[in-house]
């Protein structure tokens, strides 16, 4: 008698495209060793979940910095496969140089996302809310926000700033907060997986 898998209750989770923040030609430079050569790898930032990822792109592809290449189930035109993901530790000078400005276009390109981050987040515990994990917002802000998030939903960042008074520019917050997740240095993780 064949036991039933009970179904998941959703779907895996998985990145569909990634911006590239550094492409290494002739791979790193300490490994491959011998006659073996080594494999050109690409460091890259996935553009919905933020994670950091390692990927093989196909040969005689060249990848630039800020360059978007899909990674999803589907046909892949620049990439080979995922290698997988990669500690902020393990980027290289550049990756690491240009993870903060990519961020800043992924925030400021999907403006909306992050809005709605303001207009449903929620407790995780009777002491702590996720609104306070943010840098530079405390009680004051938190509650400010929930209470002009009653009356209605936040539209933008700039609607945001004018129905909260005294509040650090929302957008700033958001990638000091991308940025701090992406190095690990946080126990509960908002936007990156």
């Amino acid at each position: 008698m064949e036991r039933e898998r009970p179904a998941r209750a959703e779907p895996k989770k998985t990145e569909e495209y990634a911006i590239v923040l550094d492409y290494l030609k002739h791979g790193y430079a300490s490994e491959g060793t011998g006659h073996r050569p080594k494999s050109p790898i690409c460091q890259a930032i996935g553009k919905t979940h933020l994670t950091l990822l390692e990927l093989v792109p196909k040969n005689d592809v060249f990848l630039q910095p800020h360059q978007e290449v899909y990674i999803g189930e589907g046909k892949r035109e620049q990439i080979h496969h995922i290698k997988g993901r990669i500690p902020f530790d393990r980027l290289t000078t550049t990756a690491a140089a240009e993870l903060k400005h990519v961020v800043e276009k992924i925030v400021t390109d999907d403006e909306s996302q992050f809005v709605t981050f303001f207009n449903k987040a929620q407790p995780l515990s009777m002491r702590m809310h996720q609104l306070e994990l943010l840098p530079g917002l405390g009680k004051k802000h938190m509650w400010e926000i929930l209470d002009a998030r009653k009356e209605k939903p936040f539209e933008s960042f700039a609607d945001l700033r004018e129905r909260v008074k005294l509040l650090p520019d929302p957008k700033t917050i958001i990638i000091k907060r991308i940025l701090s997740e992406a190095k690990g240095k946080e126990k509960y993780n908002l936007f990156v997986r």
